[in-house]
């Protein structure tokens, strides 16, 4: 049976290339188009998707997945889940991560990939449970990266955790895409072995090894990929998806998708990709390899942030010091895989370290809080020395971190009922508060206007 294909030109490709800026009208166009290809899911929903309509596009993220569905008829729909975080940075009650799931898959997801930043699985748990309850597809996701505790063993334990816990498929997320063909190929070996479930990989272009890396792990029995179409591919993107059908067509992994199918859907893609360049959304700089990403471990994104950390202190000169710096504050804090929040943190932490030319003289709050437990349970324990360092005599918390969060929903509800249109509308408050009511306030002005102007039609008389 050949290899099935993800695409990820509404979700991934366009997070990672243009910073999530592809509007809905931009892609209502291409949904047919891309339903008939046979693709296994698209994915198109989720990551920094939902925070960027609201906060740049002036669009509601829920009207954006239903518009979606309404024309894709025959391709499952998938999303990117920050496990307790959602779509946010912080964690958030059981109960809104429970009606959030809800309301995703009655909107017309059907498969939630679910992530945690430590790989706490702690932190998967009411993810998990609320989709099995909503009979929705968990792929559960094991946050790589290499370095101290994180070895293909521990995937592999990881693996068979999330399996017990209920999911449905495995992906090995590479987001800062550090696998390697050949250790690709071991650790979807092992993964094979050990559990029942299919394995998807998710990877990224950036060290310019991702298709090298897919072709060895499709060899060693990976199910599923994860591509984007050539327009929005490389760099900080997936691989494409055009090559790797071409590649594996007539062999035992053939994927079954032809090539003159995605031609018309490529071709309104290629328009658009010239149309971010012009305006300056796609800097080309984002398209080449950059091999300090196996050097440091450091993704994309995050290393461009470390450079404009840097550029704001006029300490441009420090990048050296700082990407030498990031291993170490890594090991400090427990050897996190770096991936949205703990790349920020652990990237500002370095900055501050190498500023203040003493290691620990200024802490972020976050810092502290991967230290206090705030986040979940570190890879390995964090020393008594950092951690006295850090945040001195405090008693680190050992539970899982939800279970000091109240139930929130109907505080939240309360909070924004003058706002409320639709039930979807207190979930996007929740998440992002006052970017949601900045959102809210347009909607209610815009509705405004056609209600003003269609009342001024009405009451006009004309000479008969």
């Amino acid at each position: 049976m050949g290899v099935k294909i993800t695409e990820t030109i509404l979700r991934d490709a366009h997070q990672s290339l243009i910073a999530t800026r592809m509007t809905t009208e931009e892609m209502l166009p291409a949904l047919e188009m891309l339903d008939k290809v046979g693709y296994h899911a698209l994915e198109a929903w989720g990551g920094a998707t939902f925070d960027s309509c609201l906060r740049f596009l002036n669009e509601d993220p829920w009207e954006r997945l239903r518009k979606i569905r309404a024309k894709v008829k025959n391709t499952k729909l998938q999303m990117l889940f920050r496990g307790q975080n959602i779509l946010g940075y912080k964690h958030y009650g059981d109960d809104v991560v429970e009606y959030f799931v809800q309301k995703s898959i009655a909107n017309g997801i059907d498969i939630i990939r679910i992530f945690d930043a430590l790989n706490d699985t702690r932190n998967l748990r009411t993810a998990i449970e609320a989709t099995k309850k909503e009979k929705g597809h968990v792929q559960a996701a094991l946050s790589y990266t290499i370095g101290g505790p994180h070895t293909h063993d521990s995937f592999v334990t990881l693996a068979k955790e999330l399996e017990e816990m209920g999911a449905d498929s495995i992906c090995i997320k590479d987001m800062a895409g550090l696998l390697l063909p050949y250790k690709a190929e071991e650790l979807v070996k092992a993964l094979k072995q050990s559990v029942k479930i299919p394995i998807e990989l998710h990877t990224h272009y950036t060290s310019g090894v991702a298709s090298m890396t897919y072709l060895k792990a499709i060899e060693a029995g990976c199910d599923i990929v994860d591509t984007t179409l050539s327009p929005l591919a490389l760099g900080t993107s997936q691989p494409p998806t055009e090559p790797l059908i071409e590649t594996l067509a007539g062999s035992k992994y053939d994927t079954g998708l032809k090539l003159d199918a995605l031609t018309e859907v490529s071709e309104y893609f290629k328009g658009l990709r010239e149309k971010y360049l012009a305006e300056g959304l796609l800097n080309p700089k984002l398209l080449s390899v950059d091999v300090n990403t196996l050097l440091y471990q450091v993704p994309g994104g995050m290393l461009s942030n470390l450079v404009s950390q840097l550029k704001q202190q006029g300490k441009e000169d420090k990048l050296d010091e700082v990407l030498k710096e990031v291993p170490k504050v890594r090991e400090d804090l427990g050897y996190p895989p770096l991936v949205t929040p703990t790349s920020q943190i652990v990237g500002t932490q370095a900055v501050l370290n190498v500023i203040c030319g003493e290691r620990y003289k200024m802490i972020s709050n976050e810092t502290k809080g991967i230290v206090r437990g705030e986040y979940g349970k570190t890879p390995v324990p964090i020393s008594d020395e950092i951690r006295k360092k850090i945040i001195g005599d405090e008693k680190p918390i050992t539970c899982r971190p939800a279970d000091k969060i109240p139930a929130e929903l109907d505080k939240y509800r309360d909070e924004m009922k003058e706002y409320m249109e639709q039930e979807e509308d207190v979930l996007s408050y929740a998440l992002f508060g006052q970017v949601a009511v900045k959102y809210f306030q347009a909607r209610q002005a815009q509705k405004y206007k056609v209600d003003a102007s269609l009342a001024d039609t009405e009451n006009k008389t004309y000479p008969v």
